[in-house]
């Protein structure tokens, strides 16, 4: 699959927007799932030990702080994955813009 045309203005927004909507979606798909673990967790551990609320007051706590965590390190990471590559386009883009002009 190749990338399209990053050449104009456009193409590059429509980029960013549909990166933007791709880290959106995974860092929130992220954040469900700890906090549903949490819950299941929970409601599992409350039923073993007999306290009912205890344990799944508890670990939704938790999760909340290690969810941020998460995100942090989930964006961080997505973030060095796409940076070299808008490196490689930025270096790429005066000497095409000297070729253009030299004509």
């Amino acid at each position: 699959m190749s990338l399209p045309d990053k050449s104009t203005p456009q193409a590059r927004k429509k980029l960013f927007n549909t990166v933007l909507i791709s880290v959106t979606g995974s860092v929130g798909c992220l954040t469900v799932v700890i906090i549903l673990g949490a819950v299941f967790g929970g409601i599992w551990l409350d039923n073993h030990f007999g306290t009912k609320p205890t344990w799944t007051i508890t670990l939704v706590l938790i999760s909340i702080p290690l969810s941020v965590v998460a995100m942090v390190f989930a964006v961080r990471a997505i973030i060095k994955r796409i940076q070299p590559e808008l490196e490689k386009d930025q270096k790429k883009q005066p000497s095409e813009e000297n070729r253009s002009s030299g004509s």
